[in-house]
């Protein structure tokens, strides 16, 4: 199974150096107008500004599980650019959380498994 994961977005240009900045690398792909990161094998989160997708824009919420040091990463790279995040939280099963919101508001959340 391949899993295409859509976040609506009302400005492309400034969600695109957005999303640049949360995975650390521009789109993998381009088809048309959408913009894809590959974030499994069959797996992707896809970006996408078009007027059919208008009435959607801001109501997209993802959670990416993640290693602790990809979480590391990921908060410092948020750091290094500005990008606001949550609370750390931790579970009582070690798990730790943050949710990012994107300039639209669509909730991206990193999940990282003890090691």
């Amino acid at each position: 199974m391949d899993l295409y994961s859509v976040m609506c977005v009302s400005d492309l240009a400034k969600s695109l150096k957005w999303y640049e900045v949360f995975f650390g690398r521009a789109a993998d792909e381009v088809i048309g107008e959408e913009h894809l990161w590959q974030v499994g094998e069959n797996a992707y989160l896809v970006v996408d500004a078009r007027a059919v997708r208008a009435q959607r824009v801001g109501g997209s919420m993802t959670t990416f599980g993640v290693a602790g040091a990809e979480f590391d990463d990921a908060l410092a790279r948020f750091a290094a650019h500005g990008v606001t995040h949550g609370p750390v939280e931790t579970y009582s099963n070690g798990v730790r959380h943050v949710e990012v919101l994107d300039p639209d508001s669509n909730s991206l959340s990193l999940a990282a498994v003890p090691d």
